[in-house]
């Protein structure tokens, strides 16, 4: 069971309040950016790219705090940048679980095994560790040798400590499908509490622009990787709606809902979303109200979105479709383990 069931009822819940209140845009996921430093610059991320000025920035834990009651997501994602390299991450981390958010703080593994002893094992906690590929693989993607084994080495240390940690798969162009699948059945070796996986993002500053995904090169590309699961021959433990995993293989045709993974960081609330920056609002209120919508997601014709299949924008609609009747039970089954 990837998904906690403790997570899943609680986010169940929170989606059955919002209908019931009438709220069309909603938050799912607050994709929380206290720093964009990191010790890493992989070739596919264009959040080091920023100024040096804004780079030695970073959130202080009331101002993460603040932005969570803001925003009111139960689920709050860490990415970065490096959050380890933030030197309150813990206070962060241990001010979001007693507020009882789901926390996953994203982390290339360099500095996870040697962090451990700030953090104490909680159902709200989960490390999301950074996976692209088996050995020599991953060290290419992210432009440095050792960090596959270093990381690897950290998934085992938090798991020997009690912690959940799950692990994190981004799928450029070029990628063979065989080596992905390789790498799920590494990572079941590994005990992980889950595998997460999404098509590349197009990240305007990154320096590789030549491997991001085309929409239906990504459903082809998918649904090559997961045959083996679909056809029940393999059991991935995948942290993600089973809808989601439909969308990108094409079964699901889906809109991207852009203001359910919302996104805050040094600059503020990031207009429109997670992977666009087309500005910033100061308060998440203005984010939701100011922003004209309608010029985002596939349907708006934007040039930018029309190849984007990505979870931070597509999970939260898969996550509202999981509420249909006719596929409640599905996603019910699949957070306890009896359907795919």
């Amino acid at each position: 069971m990837a998904i906690h069931l403790q997570q899943a009822f609680e986010v169940g819940k929170y989606l059955v309040a919002q209908r019931l209140k009438g709220r069309k845009r909603f938050p799912l996921v607050l994709m929380l950016e206290p720093l964009f430093r990191c010790n890493l610059a992989c070739p596919g991320c264009g959040k080091i790219q920023h100024p040096i000025d804004i780079l030695k920035q970073h959130l202080t834990p009331e101002q993460c705090f603040a932005a969570v009651e803001e925003c009111g997501a139960p689920i709050v994602s860490i990415p970065g940048g490096e959050p380890l390299l933030h030197p309150q991450m813990d206070e962060i981390v241990k001010g979001l679980v007693a507020r009882k958010k789901f926390v996953y703080l994203c982390t290339n593994g360099l500095l996870l095994e040697k962090s451990l002893d700030k953090f104490q094992p909680s159902p709200y906690l989960t490390f999301s560790v950074h996976l692209d590929g088996v050995g020599e693989l991953h060290d290419k993607y992210v432009d440095r040798k050792g960090v596959f084994d270093i990381a690897v080495k950290a998934i085992r240390a938090a798991k020997a400590k009690g912690f959940r940690v799950t692990t994190n798969t981004t799928v450029f162009e070029g990628a063979d499908p065989k080596e992905i699948q390789d790498l799920f059945d590494f990572l079941g070796t590994l005990n992980t509490d889950g595998v997460m996986i999404s098509p590349g993002y197009s990240y305007e500053w990154a320096p590789d622009q030549e491997h991001f995904l085309k929409r239906e090169r990504t459903k082809t590309l998918f649904r090559e990787i997961l045959a083996p699961y679909k056809a029940g021959k393999k059991n991935w433990n995948f942290n993600h709606n089973p809808l989601f995993l439909d969308f990108l293989m094409g079964e699901k045709d889906y809109e991207c809902t852009p203001w359910g993974s919302p996104s805050y960081s040094v600059l503020g609330w990031q207009k429109p979303c997670y992977l666009l920056n087309e500005g910033h609002y100061s308060t998440f209120e203005e984010l939701l109200e100011k922003t004209d919508w309608s010029q985002y997601g596939r349907a708006s014709g934007n040039p930018k979105c029309v190849d984007c299949m990505v979870h931070c924008g597509y999970e939260p609609t898969a996550a509202m479709d999981a509420m249909e009747p006719q596929n409640v039970a599905r996603s019910v089954g699949s957070v306890l383990g009896i359907f795919n």
